[in-house]
């Protein structure tokens, strides 16, 4: 289960549960949103994006800290994927 709730300014916190709970800070500009998002709100972006995530790897591996853009560093198809998925869900 993923949840994610606004922090403060561009700065939000995605809760995880796995096997373990976890807890992340993601920070989302509105130009990370603009390229990302296909008019989607930041909650459906990085929901997503963890969705991403937890198929290449446990939550508990996921970066405790980032900001959105790292995904793409590591895992160069993800701008890409995460703009087709969000279309596909409109």
């Amino acid at each position: 289960m993923i949840s994610v709730k606004h922090s403060a300014g561009n700065e939000w916190v995605v809760s995880v549960q796995g096997a373990v709970l976890t807890q992340h800070r993601v920070r989302v500009t509105k130009a990370d949103l603009d390229r990302l998002s296909q008019d989607r709100s930041a909650e459906d972006l990085l929901e997503e994006s963890f969705r991403f995530l937890l198929e290449r790897e446990s939550n508990t591996s996921i970066l405790s800290s980032f900001d959105l853009p790292v995904i793409g560093r590591y895992f160069p198809e993800y701008d890409q994927e995460i703009r087709t998925r969000l279309r596909r869900t409109t």
